[in-house]
C-alpha cells in the first residue's frame, strides 16, 4: 500500500479499478472550525464502502479511495463546476450545503473563487492524477480495464430523488462509457437479487464515469450507487447519536455476494476477447 495526505492506492493486477472518491472524512483544521458542524460536515458520506468491498482484493483488484471529506471538495464533480444534472437538485464542487439543503458553512465562512482553486491543486488533482497513472498502468498490461466508482447514498432524500431509491443504481453515462455488456454483467446480479435496481436512473455516473469512460480506448467505466439501507440499518431519522451506524459484515452479507458476483462478471466482462 501507498499513500499520501489525501489518496490511497492498493495495487492489484486485474483489468479492474474500484474508486472511492466519497468515503474520506478528513477535515482540514484550516476548514473545521468554519463548518456548521464536523458531524454535518462528514454525515453525506458513503460510509463504510470501503469496508463492504473489502473481498476486491482476493479478485486482484486496485483501489484508489480519497481520505478528504466531499464537503472539503467533491472528487466526482465537474472541475468546471457545471452541473453533472442541469435542472435537479445536486451539490457542487466545494459543496456549500448537505444532501438535504442544510448550510454547511457559518455565515460568512463560504469558499470563494481563490480559495476553491486552491482544493482543486490539494485534492482534486492529486486524487484524479493518481487515477489515471492506475488506469494507465493496468491498460498497458491488459487490452481492456474496467473502473468501478464506488457509492453509496441514504435511500430517502426528497431535495435529490423522489420516494425510495433501487437499492442497485447502475449508471453507464447512458451507454456512453461503457460496452453493454459490461452493463449487462452487473445488472444481472442485481436483478437477481430481488432488492431492485436501475440502469441509468437518477444517478447516471459523476464526473469519474463520465471523464474516464473510453470505451473505444478499451477503458469501461460504469458507477453503482448503492442505497445504505442494504448495508447499514438506516434510522428513520438520523442523528449524530446514531449516524453513522457501525459496520456489521453479517448485516451486509447479501449485498456482499451480490457485489461479488457482479464484480466476478466484470472481470470475466474484461477478460473476454469481445
Amino acid at each position: 500500500m501507498t499513500a499520501t495526505d489525501c489518496v490511497v492506492v492498493e495495487r492489484g493486477e486485474a483489468p479492474l479499478i474500484l474508486s472511492m472518491p466519497h468515503v474520506g472524512i478528513d477535515l482540514p483544521e484550516a476548514f473545521e472550525d468554519r463548518f456548521v458542524s464536523p458531524w454535518l460536515a462528514r454525515r453525506d458520506a458513503d460510509w463504510h464502502v470501503e469496508k463492504l468491498y473489502a473481498f476486491a482484493r482476493e479478485l486482484g483488484a486496485t483501489i484508489v479511495r480519497a481520505t478528504v471529506s466531499r464537503s472539503v471538495i467533491d472528487l466526482n464533480r465537474d472541475p468546471s463546476g457545471a452541473s453533472l444534472y442541469p435542472g435537479q437538485a445536486t451539490t457542487g464542487l466545494c459543496p456549500l450545503d448537505t444532501f438535504d439543503g442544510e448550510p454547511l458553512y457559518r455565515a460568512g465562512e463560504e469558499p470563494g473563487a481563490d480559495e476553491i482553486a486552491r482544493r482543486r491543486l490539494d485534492w482534486f488533482d492529486p486524487y484524479h492524477a493518481t487515477l489515471a497513472g492506475e488506469i494507465a498502468r493496468l491498460r498497458a498490461i491488459h487490452p481492456k480495464i474496467v473502473l468501478y466508482d464506488c457509492h453509496s447514498i441514504r435511500s430517502t432524500i426528497p431535495r435529490l430523488f423522489d420516494g425510495l431509491l433501487p437499492q442497485f443504481n447502475i449508471g453507464s453515462n447512458s451507454g456512453a462509457a461503457c460496452d453493454p455488456a459490461l452493463t449487462a454483467a452487473i445488472e444481472g446480479p442485481c436483478a437477481e437479487s430481488g432488492l431492485g435496481h436501475v440502469v441509468d436512473g437518477r444517478f447516471k455516473g459523476g464526473w469519474i464515469t463520465r471523464a474516464y469512460g473510453r470505451p473505444t480506448d478499451g477503458v469501461h467505466a460504469i458507477q453503482m450507487e448503492l442505497a445504505i439501507r442494504g448495508y447499514l440499518p438506516e434510522p428513520e431519522e438520523i442523528s449524530p447519536s446514531n449516524w453513522p451506524a457501525a459496520f456489521d459484515p453479517a448485516f451486509a452479507a447479501p449485498i456482499t455476494r451480490t457485489l461479488r458476483a457482479a464484480l466476478e462478471g466484470v472481470l470475466a466482462f474484461a477478460r473476454s476477447e469481445r
